[in-house]
């Protein structure tokens, strides 16, 4: 049997789309969402975390999240339910794509999912309501590690779709990226 998984490669090094091949029958479907044989041609990642969220209202906005190291965090993101505009930026020290974006729509219909390595902020928006996402995370939160960019900050130029709605007050008051911001060192998995 062939590969479950199709790893397509971006402009990030090191940033993925995984997307499942669908098998359909009279039943109805199946798709693989995580394989580590399949996976290793990209990491090594060891799942140590599942979160699932749901937003509500179309437009709400989450993100750009980020864990310094220790806690630095490889993600797999899936929606699973309705569609999102995902984006990621590389904060990576010393890349030469620090600070760039990356963007996908993540939808259940097609599948999608991004593979993010350490050293990326992550955030999204919903385009429907009650839209929901799976995240495989490589380690445990830690809060006392955790980091954030402002989701408006003009030097990321990310063009939400929406108007943002619901935006967490945490959210909100992250600061913006300034000269003092080198990016963040990550340790090899």
């Amino acid at each position: 049997m062939g590969k479950k998984l199709n790893i397509i490669s971006t402009y990030l090094d090191g940033l993925f789309v995984v997307k499942p091949n669908k098998f359909t029958d009279d039943r109805g479907s199946f798709s693989r969402v995580y394989c580590e044989e399949e996976l290793k041609e990209i990491s090594d990642i060891s799942i140590k975390q599942i979160n699932h969220s749901i937003s509500k209202d179309k437009g709400t906005v989450r993100g750009m999240h980020f864990q310094y190291e220790p806690n630095a965090e490889v993600k797999m993101v899936k929606c699973i339910k309705g569609k999102v505009f995902d984006v990621v930026v590389d904060i990576r020290k010393g890349s030469p794509t620090f600070l760039e974006t990356f963007s996908i729509e993540l939808t259940d219909e097609n599948q999608k999912m991004i593979y993010i390595p350490k050293g990326f902020a992550h955030g999204f928006q919903t385009l429907e309501d009650d839209t929901e996402l799976l995240y495989l995370h490589s380690t445990i939160y830690t809060p006392s590690n955790e980091g954030a960019l402002n989701v408006i900050d003009p030097l990321l130029n990310i063009k939400w779709p929406l108007d943002i709605i619901n935006l967490s007050k945490k959210d909100n008051e992250h600061k913006f990226v300034d000269n003092n911001f080198k990016g963040i060192e990550i340790n090899e998995l």
